[in-house]
């Protein structure tokens, strides 16, 4: 595998396969508008949002389905009927290129994913506040 060092989602999407960058261009899209104060960056080498500085949700494109991450415990008992007609393991969520992009979906995924991870933060403060 090439070794890879990108800057940017718009650099990683120019990587990917013609008939792919259209579909990953709109689930980045459902997520900007989903979550609009999320912030783009790369980690792991794949395409993230961070909320108020904390990973939140990722997505990445591979050869015959694009992924998003981290299907959550909370993710995958809250859309588990949505989620049905995909591949769901270790956390990830495998949506197969050659069908439609599930738009509302990964828009109420991106949506629980900002939600957790505000908890999240919630709860690290809280605690910090209490030692």
């Amino acid at each position: 595998m090439a070794k890879t060092d990108f800057k940017s989602i718009d650099a990683y999407l120019k990587t990917q396969p013609k008939a792919s960058q259209a579909i990953l261009k709109q689930v980045r899209g459902l997520i900007r508008k989903a979550v609009p104060k999320a912030d783009e960056v790369i980690s792991y080498q794949i395409p993230a949002f961070k909320l108020n500085g904390r990973a939140m949700i990722y997505f990445a494109g591979w050869k015959e389905h694009y992924s998003l991450y981290p299907a959550t415990e909370k993710v995958q008992t809250t859309f588990k009927k949505e989620l049905a007609p995909y591949e769901v393991s270790k956390g990830t969520i495998r949506f197969p290129l050659t069908e439609r992009v599930p738009a509302r979906l990964i828009t109420r995924i991106a949506q629980l994913r900002a939600q957790e991870t505000l908890e999240r933060l919630a709860d690290k403060k809280a605690a910090a506040k209490k030692k």
